[in-house]
C-alpha cells in the first residue's frame, strides 16, 4: 500500500494516549469516514465534547489523495473524486467549509461520452447547450430530454432534495402523502420502472439511452431492478453537476476536521475498536456507555456512541450477542452489497494532458471534465452484469478525468495526473485473490484502449499506478466486497428499511447508540447526509437545537 497525503490527518493521534485510564467524552464516534465527520462537527457546535476514532492512519475514509510516488508532487484521488453538487448541500454552508480550505469547482462541459463512430455525447451545466449535443444525434430524445426535465423540477426540488435531508418516513406514510400531489403521483408512477425499462420506453438512439442508464444509473442502482426508474429524470432536473475539490478529496476531510476541532472536537487515527462497552443502566435498560481499544484502552460516553461504520461491524463484531435480539443480528448479517460497485483504478503520471482525437471535430472535448470511454449500446450493460454474476472481467467501459486540466496543484511543473475507474467483479474467477495475478494485464488493457481514444498517452506516460478492486476492502473495511456506496439499494434496502427494517431511524436498538455510516438513508457516495440526518436525530433526542433540520415530508 502506498502512504497517504499528510494533509488528511487527524487532529490527535493515537500516539497522544500515554495512559490506560478511562477517558470520559459526551459522546464517541466510530469511523472518521466523511459522515461521521459531518455528524460530529454539528454536535462540537452545539457544545458536546466528542472524540471520532479511526482505525487508518488518516482521516475521511474514501476522501483520500495520495502522492506517488512519495515525494513527487503527482497526486491521486483513489477513491472518491466526482462529488455531485456537493457545495449545494446544507452542511457545507453551516460548517463554513470554504472557509476551513475545501473550495470546489464545477467545470462547465461536465461528462463528454465519445462514443466509437467518432461521435460524441456532452452534459453542460447549462441544460440547453446538453440539449443541442442530444439533437446532433437525435432530435427525438432531445426533446424527449426537455420534457423529463420539466416533468420532474417539481419533483426534486419538493420531494427528492427535502427527503434526501431529513430521516426517511416508514415506506406506507411516504406513499400516502406522495399520492396526494401531482408530483408525488409522477414520482410513484416512474419509479415502478427499472432504469433500464424507463430508458428504453422514453428513449430511441441506443447511444443516448447507453450514455443516460450510464450516467445517472449505474454508479447507484442496479438497472434491471423496478423501484428506481425516476433516478433518471430526477438527475436530469438537478442543478448541481460534478464537481471536485482544489487540493484534492483529502482537503474536504480536512476542513471537516479543521470545523470540528475549531468547536472543541478530537479526532484520533490508529485507533484499534475490540468492542463497544454496554451496561444496564438504573432505570434497566441497556445502553451503549463507551468503547475498548485493542490496546486495552477504555472511553467512555455520558450520553451516545455513534457508528459510521457497516451494520456487520457495528452489530456483529463490535457488540456481543447477548446484548441484541436475534432477529437484530440476523437482519444485520443479512446486509447486502452491491454486486456492481467494484472499482479497478489506472491512475497515470503525464507529461501533457490526454488529447482526445474526437477533439478535431469537437474542440471543446479536452476541456470535458469526465470523459466515459467504451459505451455504445444498452447491451453493454447487460453483458456488464452477466460479467460480474460469472467472475469474469467485462468489455472495458471506463470513466476518469484529468486532474490537472483544472487544478494544476495536484502534479509538479506542467506536468499531469490523469485516471480511469472501470468497474469489475470483486471476486474475479471466484476469489478476490485472483486479481494479485491480473492486475497488470487488466492495466495494460485498460491504457491500450485508452489510447486508441487519446493517441498522445503512447509517449506521455512517465508511470502509471494500479488500484485493484480487491484493495479497497483492505484499507477500508466498511466497504465490504469492495462496495464503495456501502451497501445495495436494491433487496428492499432504502429509505425507512435502510439499513434494515428497525434500523432506518439512525438508531440502534440499545439506547445511547446510533448510526451515520453510507449504510444508511439516503445511501452512499460523498453526499454527509447521512451524518447530516443523523446529527438531528441524536440533536433532538438529547434535547438540544435540531440546527436548521429540514422536515421529512414530500
Amino acid at each position: 500500500m502506498l502512504a497517504p497525503e499528510t494533509n488528511n490527518s487527524g487532529g490527535e493521534t493515537a500516539l497522544s494516549c500515554p495512559t490506560m485510564s478511562a477517558a470520559m467524552y459526551d459522546g464517541i464516534v466510530l469511523g472518521s469516514g466523511h459522515n461521521s465527520l459531518v455528524l460530529q462537527a454539528y454536535l462540537c457546535r452545539a457544545g458536546m465534547k466528542v472524540i471520532c476514532l479511526e482505525r487508518n492512519d488518516a482521516v475521511g475514509g474514501g476522501l483520500r489523495t495520495e502522492q506517488w510516488p512519495i515525494g513527487s508532487g503527482f497526486r491521486h484521488n483513489t477513491h472518491s473524486f466526482y462529488h455531485r453538487a456537493l457545495t449545494s448541500q446544507p452542511w457545507y454552508a453551516d460548517l463554513e467549509l470554504q472557509r476551513h480550505g475545501a473550495s470546489y469547482v464545477e467545470p462547465e462541459l461536465n461528462v463528454a461520452m465519445l462514443l466509437p463512430n467518432g461521435g460524441v455525447l456532452e452534459w453542460w451545466t447549462e441544460f440547453e447547450r446538453t440539449v443541442a449535443s442530444f439533437a446532433r444525434v437525435s432530435q427525438r430524445d432531445a426533446e424527449a430530454l426537455r420534457r423529463w426535465r420539466q416533468a420532474f423540477v417539481p419533483v426534486v426540488r419538493d420531494i427528492l432534495v427535502p427527503e434526501a435531508q431529513a430521516p426517511p418516513l416508514p415506506s406506507e406514510q411516504r406513499r400516502r402523502k406522495l399520492q396526494e400531489t401531482a408530483a408525488g403521483r409522477l414520482l410513484l408512477q416512474t419509479s415502478a420502472l427499472s432504469p433500464r425499462e424507463f430508458v428504453l420506453r422514453e428513449f430511441t438512439n441506443p447511444a443516448v439511452q447507453a450514455g443516460l442508464l450510464f450516467f445517472n444509473g449505474l454508479r447507484e442502482v442496479d438497472l434491471r431492478a423496478p423501484g428506481f426508474g425516476h433516478h433518471i429524470p430526477a438527475l436530469l432536473a438537478s442543478d448541481g453537476k460534478a464537481q471536485m475539490c482544489l487540493g484534492g478529496s483529502a482537503r474536504l476531510a480536512d476542513a471537516l476536521v479543521a470545523a470540528i476541532e475549531e468547536a472543541g472536537g478530537q479526532v484520533r487515527t490508529s485507533v484499534d475498536l475490540a468492542r463497544i462497552v454496554v451496561e444496564r443502566g438504573a432505570d434497566g435498560r441497556e445502553r451503549a456507555v463507551g468503547v475498548e481499544t485493542t490496546d486495552g484502552e477504555r472511553l467512555e460516553a455520558r450520553q451516545f456512541v455513534v457508528s459510521g461504520l457497516n451494520p456487520q461491524q457495528t452489530f456483529l463484531e463490535l457488540i456481543a450477542a447477548e446484548h441484541l435480539p436475534v432477529a437484530w443480528r440476523a437482519a444485520a448479517a443479512a446486509f447486502r452489497y452491491n454486486l456492481l460497485a467494484p472499482l479497478f483504478g489506472l491512475y497515470l503520471n503525464l507529461d501533457e494532458p490526454p488529447r482526445y482525437s474526437a477533439a478535431e471535430a469537437y474542440p471543446e472535448i479536452d476541456n470535458a471534465f469526465m470523459v466515459i470511454l467504451g459505451l455504445d449500446s444498452v447491451q453493454d450493460f447487460d453483458e456488464m452484469v452477466r460479467a460480474h454474476e460469472q467472475g469474469r472481467i467485462p468489455p472495458t467501459v471506463m470513466w476518469g478525468s484529468c486532474p490537472t486540466k483544472f487544478d494544476p496543484t495536484q502534479a509538479p511543473g506542467g506536468a499531469h495526473t490523469a485516471f480511469m475507474w472501470e468497474k469489475v467483479p470483486y471476486r474475479l474467477h471466484g476469489s478476490a485473490d485472483n486479481w494479485d495475478g491480473e492486475a497488470e494485464a487488466h492495466g495494460r488493457r485498460m491504457l491500450t484502449q485508452w489510447r486508441s481514444y487519446a493517441p498522445n498517452l503512447e509517449g506521455a506516460v512517465r508511470q502509471s499506478l494500479l488500484r485493484p478492486a480487491h484493495d479497497i476492502p483492505k484499507l477500508l473495511p466498511n466497504m465490504r466486497d469492495a462496495d464503495l456506496l456501502v451497501g445495495s439499494l436494491g433487496d428492499g434496502q432504502v429509505g425507512a428499511d435502510r439499513p434494515f427494517p428497525g434500523a432506518g431511524h439512525y438508531r440502534g436498538h440499545l439506547h445511547g447508540l446510533y448510526l451515520c455510516g453510507s449504510c444508511c438513508h439516503p445511501s452512499g457516495n460523498i453526499t454527509g447526509l447521512p451524518g447530516y440526518n443523523a446529527a438531528q436525530v441524536v440533536l433532538a433526542d438529547l434535547g438540544l437545537n435540531p440546527l436548521t433540520m429540514p422536515q421529512s415530508s414530500p
